[in-house]
């Protein structure tokens, strides 16, 4: 058996029983306030110091989104200025995730529908053939999603849009449309980026896949989902369906 000892404060110990009772507790409760106005002042400190983080990532990113796009403009070589603009937009997609992060209350949890919207809204935007033709449509469920996945998700749309503008339309302006659709049925989920161009093009004396088709195989087993593509009838127009299960 443990025997615990309070000490009484010496003001106190000249003061009646009852009186000092009353004072004591009267101390306990004051200092029981004081901690709780404490831990609400660090909690209140914590949160602006995460919304003052999250500020200052926003901002660089779009600080480095803008070089990116500025360079891909003044260079010469095509294949430089295209990797270029591949690593804008997706810098896009991360910064598009991040500054959902910066809405109170949206930390946990993503509404994916309006973020894929303003996903692709930036991708076409963010276009540097000017005289392309191509839009994006997105239909997508309601559904929300982790951030973690949302950036995933995200990521694999940028690539996927990436392809098809490269190699479905290519840099001539060609017009058609690229449509991006999110699917809820249960626990299951079915991303689609599908387009109506020219069909799935080999790559010469079979090259390996590129750097985008490796990103998007690993953000596919990340999300332990699994990929199927798939083109037209006619031989025009390409679909990649990514299929997974949500963990709630």
């Amino acid at each position: 058996m443990t025997t615990s000892y309070v000490t009484v404060p010496k003001f106190l110990s000249s003061l009646p029983p009852r009186t000092r009772l009353r004072s004591f507790q009267e101390l306990r409760s004051k200092s029981h306030d004081h901690d709780a106005q404490r831990m609400a002042l660090l909690l209140h400190y914590n949160e602006t110091l995460l919304r003052e983080v999250h500020h200052r990532i926003g901002n660089s990113l779009q600080l480095i989104a803008s070089i990116l796009v500025l360079d891909a403009r003044t260079v010469h070589s095509q294949e430089a200025r295209r990797h270029l603009e591949d690593a804008h937009r997706r810098i896009l997609a991360v910064a598009t995730v991040q500054r959902q992060l910066q809405v109170p209350g949206e930390s946990d949890s993503f509404d994916l529908c309006p973020y894929l919207t303003t996903l692709c809204e930036n991708l076409t935007a963010s276009l540097v053939y000017t005289a392309s033709q191509t839009t994006i449509e997105v239909h997508s469920d309601p559904a929300n999603v982790s951030p973690r996945t949302a950036t995933d998700l995200g990521l694999i749309v940028t690539e996927l849009v990436i392809n098809a503008l490269k190699h479905a339309f290519g840099s001539d302006g060609q017009k058609g449309r690229i449509r991006v659709t999110y699917q809820v049925d249960g626990h299951q989920w079915r991303l689609t980026v599908a387009d109506d161009g020219r069909g799935k093009v080999a790559a010469p004396g079979g090259a390996p896949a590129g750097f985008g088709s490796g990103i998007i195989s690993a953000l596919v087993a990340q999300l332990q989902s699994r990929m199927e593509t798939s083109t037209g009838i006619d031989g025009r127009g390409f679909s990649t369906t990514i299929t997974g299960y949500s963990s709630v």
